[in-house]
């Protein structure tokens, strides 16, 4: 690689690669610097943080389930041909990785809202409200996680060489055997993959979830919304959490790139 750079652009390319690389390092050690140390074990074992964990690892894992339940199947679909109603669901499951969380926010809110298209009738009908629940942070994190499980999958059963399912199906293997026994195990890195990154985005999920879920401390505040109201009133906390959520993200990255990835 450094035959192809001419010698003259080395030290300016280098020079620039820093800069690239220090726009990312110097937050993440303005936080490690700035964290209470002494503190921090104190702070974390409260039980505002405790209320907060909770509800983090339930609406994460709550959209984890939700994404191998729904999106499987929804994967295995769009993966099995090309035309245009797949492209139009395609753009569909894509849109909240671009879409900004505000607007997902409001989207959840007018869809499944006391005035919501679907949210109006279920109250009617059963006197149920979903806003501004624990069940409404479990669904703003699956709406924002289950897009990186879909398209992960899809991309996994995708590579998948089906001359081993024939195989198996000229010695007696039935549909669901073949799934089960062939399919599954050669696109697990790329499930493990999507459900880690669902995981992962579940559990920073804050505008969506602040919008439709709220922030109810017990009952919908999640350790992101947790760090935003304590950067208000005890910033030092604010930090530790901002250090836990960024180790968090840290292990995910790295479990990634040490085998979890479809592209080992």
């Amino acid at each position: 690689m450094n035959d192809a750079v001419p010698r003259h652009l080395r030290v300016p390319l280098a020079l620039l690669t820093a800069v690239a690389v220090a726009l990312f390092l110097l937050p993440l050690l303005g936080i490690v610097c700035s964290a209470p140390w002494s503190k921090l074990w104190t702070q974390l074992r409260s039980g505002a943080v405790h209320d907060a964990l909770g509800l983090s690892l339930i609406s994460s894992f709550g959209a984890v389930s939700i994404a191998l339940v729904f999106g499987l199947p929804l994967a295995l679909w769009l993966a099995r041909g090309r035309s245009w109603l797949r492209t139009v669901v395609r753009v569909l499951v894509t849109l909240p990785i671009v879409l900004p969380p505000i607007v997902a926010g409001i989207a959840l809110l007018l869809a499944f809202g006391r005035n919501g298209l679907v949210g109006a009738p279920i109250e009617r009908w059963f006197g149920w409200s979903l806003p501004f629940t624990t069940a409404a942070t479990v669904v703003a994190a699956a709406y924002m996680g289950l897009p990186f499980f879909v398209l992960s999958a899809e991309a996994g059963l995708r590579s998948f060489d089906a001359r081993y399912a024939a195989a198996a199906a000229t010695l007696g293997a039935g549909p669901w055997r073949r799934f089960r026994t062939i399919t599954l195990p050669m696109i697990q890195p790329s499930l493990r993959a999507g459900l880690l990154l669902c995981w992962a985005r579940a559990l920073g999920e804050f505008c969506a979830t602040q919008m439709f879920a709220g922030n109810l401390a017990g009952e919908t505040r999640t350790l992101p919304l947790a760090c935003s109201v304590a950067m208000e009133v005890d910033p030092e906390l604010a930090i530790g959490l901002s250090l836990i959520l960024a180790v968090v993200s840290a292990v995910v990255l790295t479990l990634l790139r040490q085998g979890w990835s479809p592209q080992r």
